[in-house]
């Protein structure tokens, strides 16, 4: 018993829009928990609970009125893109307390209509670590760079093995109609789009898009009711990583000390895994997490991620819904990791449907890598 066995996932939906200026914030929210609310069976009125992030520091209270709800437990955390894979472990966990029994967790952004750069912006200085940084300008961008970089300088890594990553991902974009760019890329493409921040080119970062979706977590005993086979919460574990007071490791991530917790709560070790969820902010944030949740040894990414392994009928494949590389990146991507996931393991994901999928191991990252992140791994299941 991983004392997460009291509650499942028994709704996803991922909101089709990826450029929505007709459309507010919390339209997409309430769309989203429409269609998470009717995948589930469910309806408004059942929800007791309600998790989001990405609004203003009060934000929930201004949702929870736009869709009419009066929840006895809510939550804003906000850890970035990990942040809606940890909510659904702390729906799980609010739920295994007695906290509600219904939990609707909703995500709305448009961050490409409002012309909002994700990943840009230098530093504010305003936190205390910042003080040390911000006068020499990094951004987001720059300090996954760094992290590329130094990768390259310790082991040999190749731009090319970083290319793989985009190109696997944007070929499992091909076979998701929703997703943003499903043209076929190869390797030479990867290296030939302008480097934005060396060495990492154009086609190594994520997109900007708008986007939303919505996760409904249930009681057990509610569960009996719901429209779709249950998705099981085996496992799940939270982390942060920072500079370490200047004891800096760029090539040491959140995933190494979540990752291990997660596996073992849910019982499993990495052969079980039939794919994997892996937030790609970046080509480098996908090796450096396989290489840190030990699928391989560290400085072993490159070689892993290459020949096919990653890809459909791989031996580990990855984001099939095209991930933040092709499908969709409105700034905050965890929840499309559940989603995905959870489709996979009903067996909803036609073309790009992984054989006989029973174990999804999600991982997001939120911050910045090189410098201070979070890291939440989720283990889910059809058991």
């Amino acid at each position: 018993m991983s004392g997460l066995d009291d509650a499942a996932i028994v709704g996803v939906f991922e909101h089709p829009t990826r450029w929505a200026p007709d459309k507010t914030q919390f339209q997409i929210h309430a769309e989203s928990a429409r269609g998470a609310l009717d995948d589930a069976g469910l309806s408004i009125r059942d929800v007791d609970g309600l998790l989001s992030s990405g609004l203003s520091p009060i934000g929930i209270m201004a949702l929870a009125e736009h869709l009419n709800l009066q929840p006895r437990y809510h939550d804003s955390t906000n850890i970035g893109g990990s942040t809606f894979v940890a909510q659904v472990l702390h729906a799980a966990a609010a739920i295994s307390a007695g906290l509600c029994e219904v939990a609707l967790i909703t995500y709305g952004s448009k961050a490409s209509s409002d012309r909002f750069a994700v990943g840009t912006g230098g530093l504010s200085g305003g936190d205390p670590p910042d003080q040390f940084e911000a006068p020499y300008g990094p951004t987001v961008m720059n300090s996954y760079a760094m992290v590329a970089q130094r990768h390259m300088h310790e082991f040999g890594t190749t731009a090319e093995q970083l290319a793989e990553v985009a190109v696997t991902i944007r070929r499992h974009a091909s076979l998701n109609p929703v997703a943003k760019f499903r043209d076929p890329i190869t390797v030479d493409d990867v290296l030939a789009s302008r480097v934005v921040s060396s060495p990492l080119h154009l086609l190594d970062c994520c997109i900007i898009t708008d986007g939303g979706g919505a996760v409904v977590v249930a009681k057990s005993d509610r569960v009996r009711d719901s429209r779709k086979e249950p998705v099981r919460i085996l496992g799940g574990a939270e982390a942060l990583r920072h500079t370490s007071a200047g004891k800096r490791d760029l090539l040491k991530i959140a995933a190494a000390q979540s990752g291990p917790m997660a596996m073992a709560m849910a019982g499993i070790e990495h052969a079980d895994v039939d794919m994997c969820m892996i937030y790609d902010s970046f080509t480098i944030t996908v090796l450096s997490t396989l290489e840190n949740l030990g699928f391989c040894k560290l400085g072993e990414g490159g070689d892993f991620v290459s020949g096919g392994r990653i890809g459909l009928g791989g031996e580990l494949p990855i984001n099939t819904d095209g991930g933040g590389l092709s499908s969709n990146h409105p700034g905050m991507r965890g929840i499309f990791l559940v989603i995905e996931a959870v489709k996979q393991l009903r067996g909803e994901c036609g073309a790009r449907q992984v054989d006989d999928c029973s174990t999804v191991l999600c991982h997001g990252t939120g911050g910045m890598l090189g410098l201070r992140h979070s890291g939440v791994t989720l283990v889910l299941g059809r058991r």
